[in-house]
């Protein structure tokens, strides 16, 4: 009989670690531990591929029901992020119509394409700006409070509230300031919405509100409250954070550039890669059900392991030269948007903003933009990871 194996405890890897380089620790893992606890997070860490696949394909095993989850904490309700089975699906299905391939083009992609093309209009031709908060946080913002029905909400309001709500779900160390900056946050995203209900009751409207609020069988109020919370939260930074990496990507790649501006077919493509360099969503949490065993390792029921799609999305036996930014890739199955019942809602609304509509038209009025200095380009975060500027000259 083969003697029980435990899962490897590391007390020197920190959260500030991950914030800052997580890749490397990736790397690092995925060669010596690809199943480790890290006392920091304490979570046992999952960084192979097939792992982090297989966890998520089967939620029967791994909930999505994080007993110690921060999220909770940050957006004052048990969201759709942490049910199974048939709750998720009666809270994610009634806020789902709103965000289908069919509704995003037929409702959404004009409104998009007007709201770029505004914005673009405020960019100084010859300047350089940070591309941040000069279009990609506004951007997805206005397209986001739109899309979810709540279009009073400022741009700097929608954008203040998604980095606070996410701030406060990946407070993995407990710190008491982000939960304070939620409960503000909490506040004010409450009375937006009491406020928007009443322009979308009774109304044929195809926002993510309306199709709550006039669903024949509607889902409770706190829950409506909370799938729009989940979509503040998640719904920004993975389109401002993906635009702002394939930017990067391209620009600090001018092959790679002119290959995509001159086929004007590779948009989509670029897209997918950037998600898979830099996935905007890095890591989630899953509650093992019964006991398990991962790569020889045994897992006890009622622990929790953290799956790492960012380094799924590096690992070795996936991608070759994972850590490198390369369009011309052969395979794009990265788990940038997840796998299985969980599988990001806003998917289809991100490869529309950004792949139809937000590079094509930025680099038409902007064709030789330029990243002088790449190295002036800070990248920072465990649970959500992206630039946090990025110095364009618009040229």
């Amino acid at each position: 009989m083969t003697a029980a194996r435990s899962v490897p405890v590391d007390d020197a890897i920190t959260i500030a670690q991950l914030t800052k380089d997580p890749y490397s620790i990736y790397a690092q893992c995925r060669a010596q531990s690809p199943v480790l606890k890290v006392s920091a997070v304490g979570r046992i860490l999952l960084t192979k591929a097939a792992d982090t696949r297989h966890v998520k394909l089967h939620p029967e095993v791994f909930s999505s029901d994080d007993p110690n989850t921060p999220m909770e904490r940050a957006f004052e309700a048990k969201t759709l992020m942490r049910r199974d089975g048939d709750d998720h699906n009666r809270l994610r299905s009634a806020m789902m119509p709103a965000m289908t391939p069919q509704t995003v083009k037929h409702s959404w992609a004009d409104r998009i394409n007007d709201i770029c093309d505004e914005y673009i209009d405020r960019l100084p031709m010859g300047e350089t700006v940070d591309f941040f908060t000069a279009f990609a946080g506004p951007f997805a913002a206005r397209c986001v409070a739109e899309v979810l029905g709540i279009p009073k909400a400022s741009d700097d309001d929608i954008q203040r509230w998604s980095q606070t709500l996410i701030d406060g779900a990946g407070n993995f160390g407990g710190f008491p300031e982000p939960f304070a900056k939620a409960e503000v946050a909490n506040r004010e995203i409450n009375a937006c919405i009491a406020d928007a209900v009443k322009t979308c009751e009774g109304t044929d409207m195809r926002n993510a509100l309306a199709v709550q609020v006039n669903a024949q069988e509607p889902i409770e109020m706190e829950h409506i409250i909370s799938n729009i919370k989940i979509a503040i939260g998640g719904g920004i930074n993975e389109p401002r954070d993906a635009l702002m990496t394939v930017l990067y990507g391209l620009l600090t790649n001018p092959d790679q550039k002119s290959a995509v501006v001159e086929s004007g077919e590779l948009w989509l493509q670029a897209f997918e890669e950037a998600v898979r360099w830099v996935a905007p969503i890095q890591v989630s949490s899953r509650l093992v059900k019964e006991d398990t065993n991962i790569r020889g390792y045994d897992i006890p029921a009622g622990v929790v392991v953290m799956t790492s799609q960012a380094s799924a999305n590096h690992d070795e036996d996936m991608f070759e030269n994972g850590h490198l930014f390369d369009i011309t890739r052969k395979t794009s199955r990265h788990q940038a948007f997840g796998s299985g019942p969980h599988f990001c809602m806003g998917t289809h609304l991100s490869r529309r903003m950004l792949a139809d509509v937000a590079l094509p038209k930025l680099f038409e009025r902007f064709p030789n933009m330029e990243l002088k200095t790449p190295e002036d380009v800070v990248w920072s975060g465990f649970g959500f990871r992206g630039p946090l500027n990025l110095p364009l000259t618009l040229k």
